[in-house]
């Protein structure tokens, strides 16, 4: 099985991308929601550890901002509790699809969180910053604030690119973005 990693800003397109590549994705950030809206677990560590901001369940996505804006250290708190689930239900999808070909993780922490598999075959999506504030601007709930604390926490974007087996400039047009997609699935399966 080839695994193939896409890395990327924040609102760079990397979803997009993955999608692209017509083979199983883990969307972590899918997974995340999933998580915050069944994950009773979940809910209980983190209400332990910040009573003050997690009132309901499921989890109330306002309430964790309102936490990470208060206190730029609570984000790191939240990782502790998420990240370890979210990984769990990668290995599993991983597992699922050993059989298949290709598979894609979309996990925007892949670098930080030492997700990196061996012979991972990384991909970064390459977009241009008017367009990344566009696409974000243009999300339910965007906060700028919560936008420059998640990229604290994130490595520098010209690493992530240094690091990347390949590079997809996601700022033509679908067609392009497909036609490097072919490009790349036609090199990695020689």
């Amino acid at each position: 099985m080839i695994i193939i990693g896409i890395l990327g800003d924040i609102g760079s397109g990397k979803s997009y991308v993955a999608d692209q590549f017509g083979y199983p994705v883990f969307n972590a950030d899918k997974e995340v929601a999933k998580i915050y809206r069944n994950s009773k677990v979940c809910f209980k560590k983190l209400k332990k550890l910040l009573p003050s901001y997690i009132m309901s369940f499921p989890i109330n996505k306002t309430e964790l901002t309102n936490s990470i804006l208060s206190n730029e250290k609570n984000i790191k708190k939240i990782s502790r509790i998420v990240h370890p689930m979210v990984r769990k239900e990668m290995n599993l999808f991983l597992i699922k699809n050993k059989k298949k070909k290709v598979v894609i993780l979309d996990v925007p922490l892949l670098l930080e969180n030492k997700i990196k598999i061996k012979d991972m075959i990384l991909v970064f999506v390459d977009s241009k910053k008017s367009d990344v504030l566009n696409r974000l601007k243009s999300r339910k709930g965007f906060n700028r604030k919560i936008l420059n604390r998640l990229r604290e926490i994130q490595l520098p974007l010209d690493y992530k690119k240094r690091n990347s087996d390949y590079i997809i400039k996601n700022y033509y047009t679908k067609k392009f973005v497909r036609k490097n997609v072919k490009s790349i699935l036609k090199n990695i399966l020689l």
